[in-house]
């Protein structure tokens, strides 16, 4: 399995031919006060399956700390994801968009989101949270 696009953003939606949109990736929060909580938004993936991928398998997504904790009780999220190709079908790619609410960071530092397959670590995302200066505009992915 090959992860061709993970990352943050404000929205991201699939239409009916598999073409996805992502709006606005974020690689950065920086908030006046802390914590900080973020509305809306989304985890946009997309993934490349091949033949040698058949099978059962659990799909994860963690977003972790500097220290390795969850940000929220609810993670990680887990996923059965059964796949199976076809034998004349090379590969097939996917598109995978989490969306999340109210998603909360309690302090300023460097996150991760983290992808797992079968509980192995196949794409880290880093995420980093920071806190502003008086006078200083803020972006908080809302």
């Amino acid at each position: 399995m090959d992860i061709q696009i993970a990352t943050l953003c404000k929205s991201a939606t699939e239409f009916p031919n598999q073409e996805m949109v992502i709006v606005g990736t974020l690689d950065t929060i920086a908030a006046p006060e802390l914590p900080v909580v973020i509305p809306q938004c989304a985890i946009a993936m997309r993934i490349c399956i091949t033949p040698e991928d058949s099978g059962k398998h659990q799909f994860g997504v963690n977003i972790i700390d500097a220290d390795g904790n969850s940000l929220d009780e609810n993670m990680p999220i887990m996923a059965d994801m059964p796949i199976e190709l076809p034998e004349s079908v090379p590969f097939l790619t996917r598109n995978l968009i989490l969306n999340l609410q109210g998603l909360k960071f309690p302090e300023d530092g460097v996150y991760s989101i983290d992808l797992t397959l079968n509980d192995e670590l196949i794409q880290r995302v880093p995420l980093r949270v920071l806190q502003l200066e008086n006078g200083e505009e803020a972006n908080v992915g809302a």
